[in-house]
C-alpha cells in the first residue's frame, strides 16, 4: 500500500482569490486533477493522499504562487499547462518562462513574451539563427510570436523593413477568379498576419509603415525575382507551398536578413499533400548549419483549452485510419 502523508502549505501573503479562482473554480480544478484531498484553511492548505500525488500537488502550488505574487494575476491557460508539466514529471514552468518582453499588446496592454517551453525555445531560435523553420497546430502562436519578434527587432532597429507573405490561394495561388484589385484578392489570406501587426502597432503607425514599404504584406507569388536585404521576412501557412515555391521563397534571402517560416502539416490543402514544400523541407535542409527547426505540439496550444482536447481528437483518428489501412 503507497504511502499516505499530510501537508500543510502556507499561503501567506497570497491573495487566495486569485490563486483559487472566482468561486474557488481553480482550487476545484486542481482537485479533480490528482488522487488526494485538499482542504483550503486560513492562510493555507492542507493535503492529504498518496506521498507522490501529495509531492505534485506541493510543486504545483509552490509555482502557481510564485506566478501569482508576480503577475498578480493566474489564467485557466496557464494553470492547466503547468498541471500537464508536473503530472510529466516536471517543474513548473514560472522560472524558466522569466523572459524579456518582446513588445507590448495593444488589445491586453500586457508585455508579449512566450507563455510555454515550447514558445521559449521558439523565440530562442529565432534570435539565434538567420532561418528557422518552426511546425506545429493551430493555436500555437507560430505567426502571432513571429510578427512579435519581427516588430521588436524593426523597433530596435536591428532589421528596416518587415516582409509578411502568404501563399494566397491553397492550391498555386489563382487569385484571378476573385472579384476586385490585387488587394481586395489577397487580403483575406493575409488577415491573420494583419490582426497579429495590428494587436502591436496602432492603426496610424500601421498605415505609415505600410504606406512607405517598411511593412509589406504579400502573397508568396510576388517574391520570384526579388532579393530582400535587411529584412525580417515571414512566410506563414507555408504548408501550402510547393518545394520549388519554399525554394524559390528562401533563395530570396539577402544580406542582414532573417527568414522566419510557419505551417502546419496537418492541415495541408494542396491536392497532393506529400508535395508540401513544408514537408519535403525537413529532409532536404536538415543538417545545414544556420537553419534550425523547430517543432511546436498541443501542450504549446495558447487558445481555448477544448483546442487541446480538438487537436488530440484528431491524431487518435488519423492514427486509428493508418492503423486500419
Amino acid at each position: 500500500m503507497a504511502k499516505q502523508i499530510t501537508k500543510k502549505i502556507d499561503l501567506t501573503g497570497v491573495d487566495q482569490r486569485i490563486l483559487f479562482g472566482q468561486s474557488d473554480a481553480f482550487l476545484r480544478l486542481i482537485q479533480g486533477e490528482f488522487d488526494a484531498k485538499i482542504v483550503a484553511r486560513g492562510d493555507g492548505i492542507r493535503l492529504e493522499g498518496e506521498e507522490k500525488e501529495v509531492e505534485k500537488i506541493e510543486k504545483l502550488f509552490s509555482d502557481l504562487v510564485f506566478y501569482v505574487k508576480k503577475n498578480q494575476e493566474l489564467n485557466e491557460k496557464y494553470l492547466l499547462y503547468t498541471i500537464s508539466m508536473i503530472k510529466e514529471g516536471e517543474k513548473g514552468p514560472f522560472e524558466d518562462l522569466q523572459t524579456q518582453t518582446l513588445v507590448t499588446s495593444l488589445t491586453t496592454k500586457k508585455g508579449i513574451k512566450p507563455r510555454t517551453l515550447g514558445q521559449k525555445d521558439y523565440l530562442k531560435a529565432m534570435e539565434e539563427y538567420d532561418i528557422v523553420l518552426v511546425i506545429g497546430p493551430a493555436g500555437t502562436g507560430k505567426t502571432y510570436l513571429a510578427v512579435a519578434m519581427a516588430v521588436s527587432a524593426l523597433k530596435q532597429k536591428r532589421v528596416g523593413r518587415l516582409v509578411l507573405v502568404r501563399p494566397a490561394v491553397e492550391a498555386g495561388e489563382s487569385l484571378g477568379f476573385l472579384p476586385g484589385d490585387i488587394k481586395a484578392k489577397v487580403d483575406p489570406y493575409l488577415r491573420p498576419v494583419y490582426d497579429a501587426l495590428h494587436d502591436m502597432l496602432s492603426a496610424e503607425k500601421m498605415r505609415r509603415l505600410l504606406e512607405l514599404g517598411i511593412i509589406e504584406i504579400s502573397p508568396l507569388a510576388f517574391m520570384r525575382g526579388r532579393t530582400l536585404n535587411n529584412c525580417f521576412v515571414i512566410l506563414d501557412e507555408a504548408q501550402n507551398t510547393t518545394s520549388d515555391q519554399m525554394k524559390m521563397f528562401l533563395t530570396r534571402l539577402g544580406e542582414d536578413s532573417k527568414a522566419v517560416v510557419t505551417g502546419d502539416i496537418t492541415q495541408i490543402d494542396l491536392t497532393n499533400k506529400s508535395a508540401s514544400g513544408l514537408v519535403r523541407s525537413q529532409r532536404i535542409l536538415s543538417g545545414i548549419k544556420g537553419i534550425k527547426f523547430v517543432y511546436l505540439t498541443e501542450k504549446d496550444v495558447v487558445r481555448h483549452r477544448l483546442v487541446q482536447d480538438v487537436i488530440k481528437a484528431y491524431e487518435r483518428s488519423e492514427a486509428r485510419q493508418k492503423g486500419g489501412s
